[in-house]
């Protein structure tokens, strides 16, 4: 189990949001934490402790006027620190490969790959072509909904028809390096996790999985890892202490060895 950190840019700044209030009308979100740190210096901090794989995801949508300024605050960050981090929000075959360039290991896709709650083959293909199946995390960030759980796009507000289950996954695996799933019913709300995706995650585990969501203490952690058999992968974000939580970087890491 590796602890996979996380930097989320909205409106130009590093922020942590509660995931469910995200709403691209007015470019809004309940905020838990606005650093005065851009986010060069989380990407600096990461590679000091030699964490890799961890994920930016952009949080505004890129018809926002706030868009090029989380794109810029994003793109510095990959400058600074090349070869140790992912990056997400508004991905598609076009513009993956300038993420690529400039020092994301992989890109992370959600929206473009879900298309009128399906998934779409058509631009699934275009993407690998563009950037090779070795260079892309497919997020599969749900919420439930009937007892089960379906993949959200569009910033976690659209639910698709594609649960998250075994055959979801055994069918995507093929053409990604990795899955992200945020469990957005608890993103960022610090109640502790969604078990449940965490089965789901653990049961299958063929690929690196990362589970994002609701973590606030080493204790949720632990239960992720048992949950999980030590295969999936963990992101701490409004909990931590970097972002005004009260868990410790460095304990947080060691809670994951």
């Amino acid at each position: 189990m590796k602890f996979r950190p996380c930097i989320d840019i909205h409106n130009g700044k590093v922020k942590q949001i509660v995931g469910s209030s995200l709403r691209d009308e007015k470019d809004s979100a309940s905020e838990n934490y606005v650093s005065s740190k851009d986010a060069v210096f989380y990407a600096r901090m990461y590679k000091e402790h030699g964490l890799t794989g961890g994920h930016i995801i952009l949080l505004n949508p890129v018809g926002s006027p706030f868009y090029n300024n989380t794109k810029k605050q994003a793109v510095e960050a990959l400058k600074a620190c090349p070869g140790t981090l992912q990056i997400g929000g508004g991905i598609n075959a076009d513009n993956a490969s300038e993420f690529i360039d400039v020092g994301a290991t992989h890109v992370i896709v959600t929206s473009y790959v879900f298309k009128n709650g399906k998934i779409s083959y058509t631009n699934l293909k275009k993407l690998v072509k563009a950037v090779g199946k070795e260079r892309i995390v497919l997020d599969l960030s749900c919420k439930i909904s009937n007892g089960k759980y379906y993949i959200v796009t569009d910033r976690w507000q659209k639910l698709t028809d594609v649960e998250l289950c075994s055959d979801t996954l055994d069918e995507l695996s093929q053409y990604c390096d990795e899955f992200l799933v945020h469990a957005a019913d608890v993103e960022g709300k610090q109640n502790g996790i969604e078990e449940n995706v965490a089965k789901v995650l653990g049961e299958w585990s063929k690929i690196p999985i990362t589970y994002a969501g609701g973590a606030k203490s080493i204790a949720d952690i632990k239960k992720l890892k048992k949950i999980g058999k030590g295969k999936v992968d963990v992101t701490v974000g409004s909990a931590l202490e970097i972002f005004g939580g009260k868990l410790k970087l460095n304990d947080v890491m060691d809670a994951c060895k």
